[in-house]
């Protein structure tokens, strides 16, 4: 896939446990740093658009998270927070970051949460996308990604037949979108038929049968947070509950919450001009 203009470099950053990260990075090398987390089966160019809305003022710096676009698999199948969180720490010092603004959507939110809770002297502002205590658990939200990880293709015979799954699955994102999704998603087999660029079967195992022992909760992280922090809701989402939203600004004075109109769990996708002008005024406060 071509890049896109204003995206400058990317390059492979390897984890501790020895695995390859594709990272991306849009805006200049000495820019204020802020870094973007995706959710399950997103990928570090969904935030292209956001990025690029953000400059010149910031580096932006994304990746594939493992298991997910052109980052490595993980073979032992830990596909849970703390790994993620271990990565975030990875990254940061692998590029030698100070302190940096932290932005993340869903399961990337969660991993945020949890990054700026334990390394307050790194983060600068927080901003959570659609995310929160107990979402991952006890939503219909969570009960709708277990059930699309249970029930999507392994493959499809065409690329129309891709287009065809997305639109049903979801119908209320703009087809750029949509189509942006399965651009970064599929990957094409010799045989002529699509099938999914990321681990599909290890990240279904650890969503949908977990080890008990790595679950999270996110209420101490929210209330040991030392960050100003915007957590962005979307007016439709079946994920992040509104009085999650509300109980978390009464737990710690630094978290305030904005609900986004006509947008469900993917904000960025259903309303990217709203989220880049939240985002962008968080950012220069």
């Amino acid at each position: 896939m071509a890049k896109t203009e204003q995206e400058s470099r990317g390059y492979r950053v390897r984890t501790r446990d020895g695995l390859s990260l594709r990272v991306l990075e849009w805006g200049a090398p000495d820019a204020a740093p802020i870094v973007m987390l995706h959710g399950i089966r997103g990928y570090a160019r969904t935030f292209a658009g956001l990025a690029q809305a953000l400059q010149p003022g910031f580096r932006t710096i994304a990746w594939d998270q493992r298991g997910r676009g052109a980052s490595d698999w993980d073979p032992a199948g830990n596909y849970y927070n703390d790994t993620y969180v271990r990565d975030i720490e990875d990254v940061v010092e692998h590029l030698g970051l100070g302190r940096f603004d932290l932005l993340g959507h869903s399961m990337g939110g969660i991993a945020a949460y949890v990054y700026a809770a334990s390394h307050p002297d790194k983060i600068r502002r927080l901003i959570i996308e659609d995310a929160g205590p107990g979402a991952s658990e006890d939503s219909s939200g969570s009960a709708r990604i277990r059930q699309e990880l249970l029930s999507a293709p392994r493959s499809f015979e065409s690329w129309d037949a891709a287009v065809t799954f997305m639109r049903n699955l979801r119908p209320s994102v703009t087809e750029e979108a949509r189509l942006d999704r399965l651009r970064n998603m599929l990957k094409q087999h010799p045989d002529g038929t699509w099938g999914w660029q990321y681990d599909h079967d290890g990240i279904a195992r650890a969503r949908l049968d977990p080890d008990p022992s790595r679950r999270v909760d996110l209420w101490p992280h929210v209330e040991a947070l030392r960050a100003p922090t915007l957590a962005l809701r979307g007016g439709r989402s079946d994920y992040f509950k509104r009085e999650t939203a509300e109980a978390m600004t009464a737990r710690n004075p630094l978290v305030r919450w904005n609900e986004v109109a006509d947008a469900g769990h993917y904000i960025h996708d259903d309303q990217p001009e709203v989220v880049k002008a939240l985002v962008s005024g968080f950012l220069a406060e």
